[in-house]
């Protein structure tokens, strides 16, 4: 009794973790919006340097993960965990990626005139961060419906994408000398879009995790 006490002692550690992993990437995604809004190279630089902190966190939580699969032979909904785990943390991982880019893509545009207003680019960004701790919140909670939910609104940032892809488009083809810097735009709003994906990722685990079965929403 003392032993399955301490497995599940651990893999609500391991959950937890997942939630901190979950934090840095999403507030790494906001600060980077920041720092190109703001033209803020420091804070983009920092942001940069930090991705390997998500990274290291990543191996540490697929480390536990392995030790209780060796050691505690999990079953069922158990196992699913673990497997749904090793397979959230990638998809964070990567979340913490699109971060690292859109940092360093405000770092490639310095003090150049900006392009138009950030508008839409933040608010795509609060969305697909908004969207991650949901989806994290459902993995805890086991709860399907929210997850279902959450893929819905990837139709949002879809949408928003879009419309910054036209808008930069139009501004590309009414002035030819912005084409350099519109692009890069469109790089960061196709990070924010890469985000979302992700998310809907980490919510085909929660129901997997439920269920027991892999659905492509």
């Amino acid at each position: 009794m003392e032993i399955r006490s301490m497995y599940h002692k651990r893999l609500r550690e391991i959950q937890d973790d997942v939630l901190v992993m979950g934090s840095m990437a999403g507030e790494a995604i906001l600060s980077s919006i920041n720092a190109l809004k703001n033209r803020d190279l420091d804070l983009a630089h920092k942001i940069v340097a930090g991705d390997q902190i998500i990274n290291d966190m990543r191996f540490k939580i697929e480390e536990k993960c392995i030790q209780l699969i060796v050691t505690q032979q999990p079953i069922a909904n158990e196992l699913r965990i673990i497997i749904a785990v090793l397979n959230i943390i990638t998809e964070v991982e990567r979340i913490g990626d699109y971060a690292e880019g859109i940092a360093k893509i405000a770092i490639m545009i310095g003090d150049e005139p900006p392009v138009k207003k950030l508008i839409d680019i933040p608010i795509m960004a609060e969305q697909a961060v908004d969207m991650l701790r949901r989806s994290l919140d459902a993995f805890i909670n086991q709860d399907a419906e929210a997850a279902r939910k959450i893929c819905i609104e990837d139709d949002i940032v879809d949408h928003l994408y879009d419309q910054i892809y036209l808008e930069l488009l139009a501004l590309m083809m009414k002035d030819p000398q912005i084409v350099s810097r519109a692009t890069r735009l469109i790089w960061v709003a196709h990070d924010l879009e890469r985000s979302a994906d992700r998310v809907t990722n980490i919510c085909e685990r929660v129901i997997f995790v439920i269920t027991g079965k892999m659905e492509e929403i």
